[in-house]
């Protein structure tokens, strides 16, 4: 009898110290946003970092001759240079939009009119209302503050980063004084590489079809005559980080901007149409045969990390919602008390084995 009396007890009070541990750590999360997101970013920038590392490696003479510390520094280098060059497109492409908004505004009337005209409603005025109630200053003051922002966490996941460099080089010694035992420091090993393993592969290949949407998508926006083509497409290839919500974002965005540039209601339907089906063609058929199962991640669990990460840290929540969640995975995986949770994450139930790591690879 008191077998069956302690039991839901233990269980009561186990489900109680997740509950409550669960509700701090999310408090101290939307707390500390301001300095934690920039050190996600960083985390993941340095598995981009390993990623790239590892690609240099297959070059026998660079793994056998070149420091590890410089094929870190060679691949830093190159993401700080894609970085930069994305960030001068956009600056570029978003002044050639700027200096068009007085045409986008009567445009944007123009619609207004063609819209009376199908609803039969004055749609004109009480659209006219809203934006007239606009602070234009306000909305400067904003984006000025929100650019100082950006530059400020620019710096801080830079420094971030190399610091986690620096940190790497010393961690297997850290790693020894932890665990003294030969095999515990191999399992622990094991863990670091298939994380690393895991969420450089789904970096690498949401990378690849985000890519392969944007120039798809860039072809149909420059067949249609929309202005500033590579600024929507480097929009369309970031927001595809965002799974499910991020594809419709990326397609509706451009559409609407078509009907300011040509003050037409058609040129949404083809862009729609066009933009679209590059979309679900992409998202549907190439990106299900290139990812696989490798995330052994559930489409609920994806829908629910994306809410729930998208709540606590807003759009750049959403962006790192899937990493953050293999994360969290693979390190339940390795905690008796808290694995159930990793296999209700999982996608069929069933924990992913570590990969073996290859020869010159480097773990994390």
């Amino acid at each position: 009898m008191n077998e069956k009396t302690e039991k839901p007890n233990y269980d009561l009070a186990k489900f109680t110290y997740i509950l409550v541990s669960l509700i701090a750590l999310v408090t101290i999360l939307v707390y500390t946003e301001e300095y934690v997101v920039p050190f996600v970013v960083a985390l993941i920038l340095w598995f981009i970092i390993h990623e790239l590392r590892e690609n240099l490696q297959w070059i026998p003479w660079v793994r056998e001759n070149v420091p590890i510390w410089v094929q870190s520094l060679i691949a830093f280098f190159i993401i700080t240079a894609v970085i930069a060059g994305i960030g001068e497109l956009v600056y570029y492409n978003s002044s050639i939009l700027y200096e068009n908004i007085d045409d986008y505004e009567k445009n944007f009337q123009v619609v207004l009119l063609q819209l009376n005209d199908v609803m039969e409603m004055d749609v004109a005025s009480k659209v006219n209302q809203y934006t007239n109630d606009f602070n234009a200053d306000a909305f400067i003051a904003s984006m000025i503050d929100a650019t100082t922002t950006l530059f400020g966490d620019a710096f801080l996941i830079l420094i971030y980063v190399i610091f986690l460099l620096i940190e790497e080089t010393i961690f297997p010694l850290k790693l020894k004084a932890f665990y003294p035992d030969e095999s515990e420091q191999e399992k622990k090993q094991d863990l670091f590489y298939k994380m690393d393993q895991n969420i450089g592969r789904y970096l690498r290949l949401k990378t690849l079809v985000s890519f392969m949407t944007a120039a798809l998508s860039y072809v149909a926006l420059i067949i249609f005559g929309v202005e500033a083509a590579l600024f929507w497409s480097l929009l369309i290839f970031v927001l595809n980080f965002i799974p499910t919500i991020g594809s419709l974002i990326a397609t509706v965005f451009p559409a609407l901007f078509a009907i300011l540039q040509m003050a037409e209601l058609a040129p949404f339907v083809y862009i729609m149409l066009s933009v679209g089906a590059v979309q679900i063609i992409i998202g549907n058929v190439v990106e299900p045969k290139l990812m696989g199962t490798s995330l052994n991640l559930s489409s609920l669990v994806v829908v629910l990390s994306l809410t729930i990460w998208g709540g606590i840290w807003g759009i750049m929540g959403m962006i790192l919602s899937v990493p953050i969640t293999v994360m969290m995975i693979i390190v339940f995986e390795e905690i008796p008390s808290l694995r159930f949770i990793a296999v209700a994450l999982s996608e069929k139930g069933q924990l992913s084995e570590a990969p073996k790591r290859k020869n010159g690879r480097q773990p994390a």
